[in-house]
């Protein structure tokens, strides 16, 4: 008896009465469309739509996203073909998931085949290949790239890139329901990581692709696309938000070019990269104290010398400072402004013979704030130097932005920011002094060729450190060159104490400890033509804790200054030198005894140091004071006793 739809077991779903009333249950399943138990006679398409109508809700064929793995091989039934038994493909690996019933699975990419006697094309759904990168050359492993002329890809690639094939789409239900395929679309059998084979559908839908054919614009719909698609540009931030009304703490500080009526932002030049090369567009935040250090090299200094305005001082302080945001409302107002004040000398770059005199090296800003009424005064001071016009010339700047509160006393901005108030705080400056001059105490730093820079490294309290740099010796006589190598190794004003505490104050010299001096261990004894040069500085710091447990203070016990030398002849050509700084801390804390233990308040005598119990739940003081009347009473019962016997 032939029926045209047979179920193997009863977890199949059966199919919609109105497209087959008879359902029978045999061991195999039959997609025929001649079947005689259906009222009329149904095309491939309608058989196929029933084969889909079986699966349960949320089953979905489901694109492939990256083709992986060796290609299986067409089963043994071709599409529209009627009788015979699907086999397993030899060469099929995927392992789609088990389960029960119905599934849809993710299969391994199939490459397509050609129908019939067509010509073969294995790009038809493919309008853009992403991996075809080299126009009139085959790309290694490009699956979709026509100028490789492979009609099976696979045989020559170990294995497709990802976007090279078409995304595919299978539904598949275990082998054993199915008993003949009258399926238009290329099927297969996988076998699954359980073992079970899976009999496949591969539905050629040409909307799965990654890529769509772009839309070409025209005169024709233009329009219409403009409508959907087009919109307003980005409008300028200036422009649709009003500026605040005063800065806020790391607000970017607005100038004003009055010359060329811009506005623009206070820079502060850093350094990026290995070499530090300066960065101009770093903006000065507001209310951030802050130095910064870069490099600059030149191709050509004789032309940058007076071309360069990073060299000259006066593009520094050519501009006026907003006081408050709003200002750029009305750049015009002066009463917004804030003009920059020069208090140091400024020459303007020369260059002189081999020389290029003025080149500017340090830039301070001073900047005094009145909160939300804004800025109140700018003020710069530069630092200048002289560089000799050669090849390969490089100069490091040092950028220096302080804030303070307007209106502040002289004196105490003298007196500088403190480092603990009053004991040491981990990693601020330590503090030295010379004369009544209060400074932070320095080590060697490095310019990007690895000379000696004229900035310095701080010292910062509790870490230790140790840099170095190489210093280029002019011809000079022995004492002279002494005197440059010691004040290149603690800098111009040799330190003559450093601060007891962080709060220390310059005009209490109680306050200062003296700094120990250990000159070099080595000498020049019987060498009359030698010259002794110092070249290594250790600093070496004792400190300790001191106050309570609950809150101690770091305090300095002592400084000493460690040198090492090195004896050279004078006769001997030195044109450079490598010097070493470093900084030691060493905690001498004594920690006190721990206290002792306090009386318990629940102390108890034992139950039998009386012929009666006696509990004491009071303090040590209670139990004195109760311990009289019983002992009195104790005495007056031996009384008693002795009367009685008596």
């Amino acid at each position: 008896m032939r029926r045209g739809t047979r179920l193997a077991s009863d977890a199949m779903r059966p199919l919609p009465p109105t497209l087959c009333q008879r359902v029978w249950r045999p061991r195999r399943l039959t997609l025929d469309p001649g079947s005689s138990d259906c009222p009329m006679g149904t095309s491939h398409l309608a058989l196929l739509q029933v084969f889909f109508l079986m699966f349960p809700k949320g089953i979905r064929p489901q694109p492939s996203s990256s083709p992986s793995g060796p290609v299986p091989t067409s089963s043994a039934l071709e599409p529209g073909t009627h009788g015979g038994t699907l086999q397993s493909s030899s060469e099929a690996t995927a392992t789609p998931p088990a389960v029960p019933g119905i599934s849809t699975v993710v299969p391994t990419l199939v490459t397509p085949s050609a129908p019939g006697n067509r010509t073969v094309d294995l790009f038809p759904v493919l309008p853009i290949c992403v991996c075809d990168l080299t126009p009139g050359t085959c790309d290694i492993n490009c699956c979709c790239d026509r100028d490789c002329y492979l009609l099976h890809p696979r045989t020559v690639f170990s294995f497709c890139l990802p976007g090279s094939v078409r995304s595919s789409s299978w539904v598949c239900v275990d082998s054993s329901l199915i008993f003949r395929s009258n399926s238009p679309f290329p099927s297969r059998v996988f076998m699954d990581s359980n073992g079970i084979r899976q009999f496949c559908v591969h539905v050629n839908n040409s909307k799965l692709n990654y890529f769509q054919e772009l839309q070409k614009v025209n005169a024709t719909n233009f329009q219409a696309l403009a409508a959907e698609f087009g919109g307003e540009s980005f409008p300028s931030t200036f422009q649709t938000q009003s500026p605040p009304s005063f800065y806020r703490a790391g607000d970017p500080i607005l100038t004003y070019f009055p010359k060329w009526s811009v506005i623009s932002l206070l820079r502060q030049p850093a350094g990026v990269g290995a070499g530090g090369l300066c960065a101009e567009s770093n903006p000065a935040g507001f209310l951030e104290s802050k130095s910064t250090t870069c490099t600059r090299f030149f191709k050509n200094l004789a032309s940058s010398c007076t071309l360069d305005s990073a060299l000259n001082a006066a593009s520094y302080y050519n501009f006026t400072v907003f006081k408050v945001p709003r200002g750029i409302t009305d750049p015009q107002n002066m009463e917004f402004q804030v003009p920059v004040i020069l208090i140091s000398q400024a020459n303007a770059p020369l260059l002189a013979g081999n020389t290029c005199q003025n080149v500017v090296s340090q830039v301070t800003y001073e900047i005094e704030t009145n909160g939300t009424f804004g800025i109140q005064k700018v003020s710069v001071s530069f630092g200048q130097t002289n560089l000799t016009v050669e090849p390969g010339t490089s100069l490091q700047q040092h950028f220096i932005i302080h804030f303070r509160a307007f209106q502040q006393s002289t004196a105490a901005s003298l007196t500088g920011p403190r480092s603990g108030n009053p004991g040491y705080i981990v990693g601020k400056p330590l503090l030295a002094l010379t004369g009544d001059i209060s400074y932070s105490m320095t080590l060697l730093q490095s310019q990007g060729n690895g000379g000696c820079s004229v900035n310095k490294h701080e010292v910062q309290f509790g870490v230790n450190a140790i840099s170095g740099c190489k210093l280029r010796l002019k011809k000079a006589d022995c004492s002279h060159l002494q005197q440059e190598i010691y004040q290149t190794l603690h800098g111009r004003a040799r330190p003559e104490h450093v601060a007891i505490f962080g709060n220390a104050d310059p005009a209490q010299k109680g306050g200062w400890t003296k700094i120990l001096n250990r000159h070099c261990g080595i000498s020049a004894m019987n060498c009359t033509s030698c010259c002794l040069i110092p070249v290594s500085l250790e600093i070496q710091v004792l400190w300790a804790y001191v106050g309570l447990q609950s809150n101690p203070q770091a305090h300095v016990s002592g400084v000493r200054f460690v040198y090492q030398c090195q004896s050279i002849q004078d006769s001997q050509e030195v044109t450079e030198v490598s010097l070493t700084t470093l900084v030691n801390f060493v905690d001498i804390t004594q920690k006190p005894d721990s206290p002792r233990g306090q009386p318990k308040m629940d102390w108890k005598l034992p139950f039998d140091f009386f012929p009666f119990k006696v509990v004491f739940s009071r303090g040590v003081f209670s139990q004195k004071c109760s311990i009289s009347p019983i002992l009195i009473l104790c005495l007056l019962l031996l009384g008693v006793l002795n009367l009685e016997t008596k």
